[in-house]
């Protein structure tokens, strides 16, 4: 991840849709990201999540139907999201919630990867 630069993009709006569980994310770039609330838990930023160093992800399963229950701004440069399976550690980054947005799809089929070459099958949302 790049550190926050004055010219790294923004987020200008950010509105979560519980309903669809999904993080909609503008920049002032003009980009404009539909984040699922699955794909942010499996991509934290945390320790828990990411490991302590390469190779020590911890793949996440059965977040399915996780969603966001609050969003805390922190500074003026991350937010901390807290989900409803009680995960609450990592901050996400404007570089890195812009670098998620970016590479969502090939970030979500690596994620779908990890989960298949684990035998695991993803269930049906409720």
């Amino acid at each position: 991840m790049s550190g926050l630069t004055p010219s790294s993009p923004r987020p200008v709006d950010i509105r979560l849709h519980q309903a669809s569980r999904q993080l909609e994310i503008t920049f002032d770039d003009e980009t404009h990201c539909m984040l699922s609330c699955e794909f942010l838990r499996a991509y934290s930023p945390s320790a828990e999540v990411r490991g302590h160093g390469p190779g020590q992800e911890v793949l996440q399963i059965g977040k399915e139907n996780v969603n966001i229950t609050a969003i805390e701004p922190v500074g003026n440069y991350a937010v901390k999201l807290i989900f409803s399976d009680s995960h609450d550690t990592g901050l996400y980054s404007w570089d890195y919630l812009y670098e998620l947005g970016r590479d969502y799809d090939a970030l979500w089929l690596k994620y779908l990867a990890r989960l298949a070459a684990a035998g695991v099958q993803r269930k049906q949302q409720t």
